[in-house]
Order: structure tokens, then sequence, then C-alpha cells
């Protein structure tokens, strides 16, 4: 317990109740500083006397107002040791359990903190902060079902309250229930018209399902309200302030795992063609800005917009927008032209609107047949086959006329036992992180559409990928992975890779739209969660150090 100044003369020298009054009243009027001298005058007189000789219930309360003072002003440490103090004279505060658990969550310690709450609810088991907190505790232990639990018997206590239906939506979206989670959206609006981030959820999935028209209604209706979403650090106070800009109808970085437990307070603001940027009122204090566009085929002038933007401000900037336009898979294969011990694709960018017919194409093939050919804008295995002859191509550009496409060169990347094996590595900073291997059959691999979780070889050989890339890509091809980080010149960014036949690294794709997220701890591809962890961690720090507090 830290000890400060001695309070105002107005409290009596020795009597402990009168320097409590006096702490409370500073407490009351907001002066926390004045509050924290005042009740460790206080306990000092108290250590002073024999414990016994003075009522546990004005020490425990001047342990628990002490606790409160320095939980307002971010002091976490002195606030759990006072709350502490407090319970252990006056176990039956309910109260002071729930904010020992509020501290501990907010120090990041969740198992304390779900352990206080429940102390708390087994006291009062209709402590309503206890309750609401408890449902936030297990969702930041990776345990929705029983937060739904949670939430839904405060729902039928309190159904007109718009947050607890807006909590119950993202925790149904986290289930994989977007029907579910439209709904509670939605009943959240309907208890308050004013809740901008449930629009921008229901925009969101809106769009998730392919319904352009009401996911540009929701997210309209959103920017009326309020183009920002604002996130509390997960501990206060928080270290910095962050502006992320993302385009609702463009690729963005998957930020949600990110973000997790962040150090810093973070605003979202979604750039739509109907805000007007100039319009919008932005607190002057940020001190770093994380572009999270990410996609050029998808939000190329939203890009612009981000970029100017950036520019007005003149803070530092993960991710800039001006650089995004160089991830384009054709800028991305011009840019890797002639790297040693690199292999891009040869890649071709064919807009909408010209001469797709055989003859035209003949002469503009990037390379022979096969060739693959994918719609612009599109990520995994969307919109992306391998042809075989000018007829297919033929075939498969009119039935996409009104998208470009692109035209890659195929390089068959087979292993020596027949399996294909595309690896994904991860920047955050300087430093390679592996995240994730993919082996089957086929040369189209995505991850999550593999047979690996059926096979425990598989997830071997990932689980010594992610231990340790070099051993598995080689050290030169590491060396490689770097030159092409300085090269494409991001912060953060995600890498597809393979090993050609002759052991260069050969790249299919490299941007910032990788998913990135941790697995259940108790499932079979929990050897991937510490890997994830690094990257987000990794991420974290990386923002810390652009915004000049690392």
């Amino acid at each position: 317990m830290s000890v400060s100044s001695n309070p105002a003369p107005s409290a009596t020298a020795t009597d402990p109740s009168a320097f409590h009054r006096l702490g409370q009243q500073h407490l009351a009027e907001g002066r926390f500083d004045e509050a924290i001298s005042a009740f460790e005058a206080g306990l000092r007189i108290v250590e002073g006397e024999a414990a016994a000789s003075l009522p546990a219930t004005l020490v425990g309360d001047l342990h628990a107002c002490l606790a409160n003072a320095c939980l307002s002003c971010g002091d976490l440490v002195a606030a759990a040791e006072n709350y502490k103090a407090a319970l252990r004279l006056m176990p039956h505060l309910t109260g002071c359990w729930c904010n020992l658990g509020s501290t501990l969550l907010r120090m990041g310690r969740t198992q304390d903190a779900i352990a206080a709450y429940l102390q708390a609810l087994q006291l009062s088991p209709a402590h309503w902060p206890s309750r609401t907190n408890l449902a936030q505790a297990m969702l930041a232990t990776d345990q929705p079902v029983i937060a739904k639990a949670l939430l839904l018997e405060m729902v039928a206590d309190r159904p007109e309250d718009g947050r607890l239906h807006h909590e119950l939506g993202k925790v149904c979206y986290r289930l994989n229930n977007t029907e579910q989670a439209l709904s509670y959206f939605s009943q959240a609006l309907a208890c308050d018209a004013a809740d901008a981030e449930s629009l921008y959820w229901i925009g969101a999935i809106r769009q998730e399902r392919g319904d352009e028209a009401a996911a540009r209604l929701a997210y309209g209706q959103a920017a009326v309200i309020g183009p920002v979403i604002r996130r509390a650090a997960a501990r206060a106070p928080a270290a910095f302030r962050a502006l992320a800009l993302q385009a609702p109808f463009g690729g963005n970085t998957p930020a949600q795992f990110l973000f997790e437990d962040a150090a810093c307070d973070i605003d979202t603001l979604a750039l739509l063609p109907s805000v007007s940027i100039d319009a919008v009122k932005l607190d002057p204090d940020y001190d770093v800005i994380v572009n999270l566009i990410s996609d050029p085929d998808q939000a190329g002038d939203t890009l612009a917009t981000a970029a100017g933007l950036v520019e007005r401000l003149g803070l530092p900037v993960i991710n800039d927008p001006c650089l995004i336009a160089t991830t384009a898979r054709e800028a991305t294969a011009a840019q890797l032209a002639g790297l040693d011990g690199c292999r891009c694709p040869r890649t071709l960018r064919l807009a909408a609107g010209g001469d797709r017919s055989p003859s035209a194409l003949a002469s503009l093939l990037p390379s022979g047949f096969p060739l693959l050919v994918r719609v612009a804008g599109t990520h995994g295995g969307d919109l992306f086959e391998r042809v075989d002859d000018l007829a297919q191509l033929a075939g498969f550009l009119r039935a996409h006329a009104a998208r470009d496409c692109y035209l890659i060169e195929y390089v068959d990347y087979r292993s020596a036992d027949g399996q294909f094996r595309k690896y994904r590595i991860t920047f955050a900073g300087e430093e390679v992180h592996p995240y994730h291997l993919a082996i089957g059959p086929g040369w189209k691999l995505h991850r999550d559409a593999t047979a690996m979780d059926d096979h425990p070889w598989m997830r071997q050989e990932e689980a010594a990928f992610l231990r340790q890339p070099a051993a598995v890509l080689g050290a030169a091809q590491i060396e490689v992975l770097h030159a092409i980080r300085r090269r494409i010149g991001l912060d953060y960014f995600g890498i597809d890779c393979a090993r050609d036949s002759d052991g260069r690294l050969l790249v299919f794709e490299v941007n910032a739209s990788m998913l990135v997220h941790g697995e259940a701890e108790d499932g079979p591809l929990a050897y991937k969660t510490p890997h994830a962890e690094r990257i987000r961690q990794a991420f974290g720090a990386l923002l810390a150090r652009k915004a000049g507090v690392a």
C-alpha cells in the first residue's frame, strides 16, 4: 500500500473514523488522490493501535474505500490488496467480492476474477454487477456456451436491457449461429434505436451472408448515428489510444483476435461513401492509426480516402494505405520478380469488359496450360479454378464477364510423397511467425478444408513447422521471407508459400487479409494456440512501438 501526503488538517489526527469520513467526502467529489491520503492516514492510526480495540467494520471499510479510490486512479495492485484486506475482516461484503473480481479481471487474472464473482453470487445470487461481470469473464476464458446461459437468465429478468441483447448477439455470432445473432442485435435496436454498434454487427453479418442491399442499409443507418465504435483497453488505465480504419465493403485485416486484451483504447472508424470524413469529429489525442483496409481489389477507392485521412492526421500508422496497393496479386508478382531464392508465379490481370475470346486470350497468357484463373478480390478457394485449355478458360471468363480476373501461372508444388504443402507465415514487425501448414492431395489448399484433423501425422508435421520453421523451410528460405518483408514494406501481413522442386520459396500471395485466431485449449489443435498467441502479442508490441510507448 503506497503512502501519500497527509490529508487536510480537518481530520482529527488520532481518530481513524474522522479520516474515514474525510476520505469518503473526497471520493464522492472525485478527488481521488486526496481520498487515498485520507484513507491511508486512517489506516496508519489503526496500525498503531490494538486492532481489537477498534470495530472491524471501520478497519474493513477503510480498506474497501481505499481500494475503490486506488481503482479509480488505475492502481490495480493496491486496489486488489486492499479489497482482500477488507474481505479478511468482512467476508460477507458482496460488493467488495465483485469489485475484487473486476480488479482481477482488469489485471488479466481471469480465473481469479471468476472465483471472486462466484463468491459474491454465493452470498447474493441476484447481485446484478457480479452476474454481468461473470458473463464477460466466461467470454474472456473462451466459454461462450456458459456466457450465453448466464446472459439468457439476465435477459429474462431485464428484457428491456439493450446491452444484454447486444452481448447475446455477439455470443451467438461467436457460436456460429448468425440467425440468432441477427435476432438479438435487432432486439438490442428495439430497446435502443441509437445503438450504432448493433447496426454495424447487422451490416457485417448481412454482408457475410451475401445480402449486400441489407448490409448497405444497416451500415448507412449506423454511420448516421455514429461512425466510430469505441473499445476500451482490457486494463485501465489505457496505455495509449489507437484509431482503426475499416472499409465495410472492402477486405479488411481480421482484427478481432489481434485486438483481444489490448493495452490501448481503440476507436474503429468505418469509412463509408455516405460519410464525409471532413465532417467526422475525431478526438485529437490518438497516438497511432491502424489501417485495417487490406484488399486493393475490393477497396481501392476507400484506400485513397484512408490515405488522405492518414496524411491529414499526421500520426504514426500501421500498414500505410499507400503500401496496401502493392499487395494486389499482379503487383506482388512484379515486385518479387528477380528476387534471388524466390519464385512468384507470373500473373496477368484482365479487366472486365475487354475481349476475352480464345483468339484474344492466346496472345495474353502469362504461361502455357494448365493455368489458374480467379476472380479479382476473392480469397481462399472461392471463384478460383485450374483450366487446361483455351475453351475452359474462355468459359470461366464468360461466367464472370463483369469482374476483373487474374490469370496465374500454374506451378506443380507437390512434395515427394505426392502431397501438396502450403505454409503460412505472419510478420508483425520484423520477426517471422509461423501460423499454419496445410497438407492435402490437391493443389488448391485451404487449411480449414483439409482432412488434417483426421490424420495425426499431418498435425505432428504442422506442429514441427510451428516450432522450428527454419528447420522445415530452410535457413535460406527464412532469409527470402525477410527480403520479401523489406520489399513489401508493410508492418503486419501474411505470406502463403511453398517450396518448388528447386528448393526456392514459391510465393502464392502476400497481403494483410489473412486470418489469425486461437484454438480451444483442450481440442486437437491446441498445439497451435501458443503460436497464434505469440502473433497477437507481437502485434500488441508493434502497436505500442508505433504509438511511442514501448
